[in-house]
């Protein structure tokens, strides 16, 4: 059974928690820009919405992708009428654009990325997971007890059929932290074939979508691995 993580690596992450808040004011660093105008859905973590993730977009703009938030408010838990209603800005973007978008979750984000692969694979060119505890048991992390107490259903019994650990059809990238303070290593790196790639950034959990280096690490983690996909 894996742990969650320990106290010390948790207590780091009251330090890292502010970046999210001031996300807003924070301006991107340039980069070289490899999106190519590609389209991209970036899904909050848990009890977070699109300003959580408004560097990451702001980032990607710069370095050439055309980012969009989820536009679902704040990212509560499974959610069978949200995850409808993604996978149709999926289809939307796709037919709009003439490309098929990256899908970034961060954290619980990422779960619904996972999910959003399996069921719209023709809609989407990859994956990317970011401090997702997709693997193993689903009470090595953190947020379990939140997520249980703002919700109808338990963390063993989502209102979604797929198994999160089963990788997607799709070119799947995990990024993970040996320190990150919520989320259990093990369960964002996945076992062997749960993703085509594992990317290790220490950062702290809520840095890893927050801090300008793991924003540039996850960005050159996409150009980097679009030839192996080609």
């Amino acid at each position: 059974m894996t742990a969650p993580p320990p106290l010390r690596n948790t207590l780091r992450e009251g330090l890292a928690f502010p970046r999210v808040l001031i996300n807003p004011l924070r301006m991107p660093r340039k980069g070289a820009k490899i999106g190519r105008g590609r389209p991209v859905l970036v899904i909050p973590g848990l009890a977070t919405g699109d300003i959580s993730t408004t560097l990451l977009r702001r980032t990607l703009r710069m370095r050439g992708f055309a980012p969009e938030g989820w536009r679902l408010g704040l990212n509560l838990g499974g959610n069978a009428d949200k995850l409808a209603r993604l996978e149709a800005r999926l289809a939307q973007l796709h037919r709009q654009t003439g490309q098929k978008p990256i899908v970034i979750g961060w954290s619980l984000g990422g779960l619904y990325a996972r999910v959003l692969a399996h069921r719209a694979a023709g809609d989407v060119a990859m994956v990317i997971t970011v401090g997702s505890p997709f693997s193993g048991d689903r009470h090595a992390n953190h947020g379990w007890r939140v997520y249980e107490a703002i919700n109808d259903h338990t963390v063993d019994n989502p209102p979604f059929a797929e198994d999160f650990s089963l990788k997607p059809p799709i070119p799947t990238i995990a990024i993970w932290s040996a320190i990150d303070g919520i989320v259990a290593p093990q369960s964002a790196r996945g076992l062997a074939g749960e993703a085509d790639i594992a990317i290790r950034i220490d950062a702290a959990h809520f840095a890893l979508g927050a801090s300008h280096s793991a924003i540039d690490r996850l960005i050159a983690a996409i150009g980097e691995t679009d030839s192996l996909f080609a």
